[in-house]
């Protein structure tokens, strides 16, 4: 999608996928800073000659908190952006469930439907998705989860029809 919109348009979207982002890949390199970042050096994820010997998998596997960490660039590469947004916020997940490994080199891509947009306060909207995350030529998903965002805008701004 990635056109702009009015915060009076969002609840019409309600129950309809909104985006399909482009594809990612996560390179061996992505993996490896990751692991720097989290402190999580396990060999399935940093040792390509080990991982495709001890596992099942034929090589490193992303960790799974890195696949669900790139639902950010995702979403902002194919969401529709609001134009009375000032700010956006990451609330939390409702749910995540990890399906399928992504293995180093895979490309993947986020799907986006909004499942709930509802006004509260004076400034914030919160914004439900349910988002999965597409392994190219994988018929299983890396993760699903239910994502709540915040839309924050000026008072002013807000709908009437609301």
């Amino acid at each position: 999608m990635g056109q702009e919109i009015g915060l009076s348009e969002i609840t019409a979207l309600v129950g309809t996928e909104i985006g399909v982002s482009d594809w990612i890949t996560v390179s061996q390199d992505m993996i490896d800073r990751f692991a720097d970042a989290t402190d999580d050096h396990q060999f399935i994820h940093v040792d390509p000659a080990r991982a495709s010997t001890e596992t099942p998998y034929g090589g490193t596997i992303a960790h799974g908190f890195l696949s669900l960490s790139l639902l950010s660039a995702m979403n902002h590469n194919c969401l529709p952006k609001v134009r009375e947004q000032t700010m956006g916020i990451n609330y939390g997940f409702d749910k995540v469930r990890f399906l399928h490994p992504v293995k180093s080199g895979a490309r993947v891509r986020g799907h986006f439907t909004m499942t709930e947009a509802r006004f509260r306060g004076a400034g914030m909207l919160v914004v439900t998705y349910d988002v999965s995350v597409e392994i190219e030529d994988d018929r299983k998903p890396a993760l699903t989860a239910t994502w709540l965002t915040i839309i924050q805008f000026d008072p002013k701004d807000r709908p009437d029809e609301v």
